[in-house]
């Protein structure tokens, strides 16, 4: 099966390699790389791909022979057009700044020469320093919550066979989940367990397990904000991101569970804000994100 110019795996047996094939990007220069993208309905690039595909470009400039090993700690950007999955991605990174202890980087991704998206990532020296976090909420096991995977194959939705097919990470709602129908209870709070569907090598990168993370966290960043106003994913809502931040707190793994404990502190105008602390299965406070969405309503 082809997309475009890029060969991807074969759907159903191996979700997470269409991912990490969309990572591997096309060095064109010293800080320029093209990338391709995964089939989308309505022909609309993820957010969540094109962002982790900035980052694993801006990563690749940062030298580690030069300045040092040095990992992804935050990013901060804006979605600033639609981007096309038929057409390539060009990705043109800014070196801002390399000191003693961080690097800066600035991305952006391109499609027929016009930015689509602008981030700024931040990478670090692994240094000692205080330490402390916000512990985790309860949550019951994963093991004893409905799986999404198992929901979409109950259902003859093309959404949800796409999902099926092509979607590379778990996810385990701890409240009722809302893609077909409203949380009966309207609240601006969610749990979730997500992983991805298939184990990643052992000696995967962490810049990698990274990049994953951003990949997967913004398909569930506004779910909160519609909780709020009792709605689903199926309420014919025109739905946008609109700007992203993480940090990265400690090394994880997204092959193993990881809690999001998740809230919207607010929305209006046709925009919500919905915060993510992001927990490794031991407790551990791996990461936090913050993502501005539009979400407008049908009147009717």
């Amino acid at each position: 099966m082809t997309h475009g110019l890029l060969p991807l795996p074969q759907p159903d047996t191996q979700p997470l390699q269409h991912v990490l094939r969309v990572l591997q990007l096309t060095r064109t220069g010293e800080t320029r790389f093209t990338g391709y993208s995964l089939p989308e309905v309505g022909n609309r690039i993820y957010g969540g791909q094109v962002m982790s595909q900035a980052l694993i470009a801006a990563a690749e400039t940062v030298d580690a022979e030069k300045v040092g090993m040095r990992l992804p700690h935050s990013m901060h950007g804006y979605f600033l057009r639609p981007g096309r999955t038929d057409e390539p991605l060009e990705f043109s990174v800014e070196i801002l700044h390399d000191g003693r202890s961080f690097s800066t980087r600035r991305t952006h991704a391109l499609q027929g020469g016009v930015p689509i998206l602008s981030m700024i990532y931040s990478f670090q020296l692994e240094q000692p320093g205080v330490d402390h976090e916000v512990p985790a909420p309860e949550a019951p096991d994963p093991i004893d919550l409905p799986s999404a995977a198992d929901l979409f194959a109950e259902v003859d939705h093309p959404a949800a066979r796409r999902l099926m097919r092509l979607g590379a990470f778990e996810l385990r709602h701890v409240e009722p989940d809302i893609y077909f129908t409203p949380d009966p209870e309207r609240r601006h709070t969610q749990r979730l367990w997500m992983r991805t569907r298939t184990p990643l090598p052992d000696r995967t990168p962490q810049v990698l397990h990274r990049a994953l993370l951003a990949y997967a966290c913004d398909q569930v960043m506004l779910e909160p904000i519609l909780r709020a106003h009792g709605l689903s994913w199926t309420s014919g809502l025109a739905v946008a991101s609109l700007d992203h931040a993480m940090w990265w707190h400690r090394p994880l793994d997204v092959s193993r569970c990881l809690l999001y404990v998740q809230e919207s502190p607010s929305a209006e105008g046709g925009r919500g804000l919905g915060f993510a602390r992001i927990y490794s299965g031991d407790g551990r406070l791996v990461a936090t994100a913050a993502q501005q969405g539009m979400v407008r309503v049908p009147r009717d």
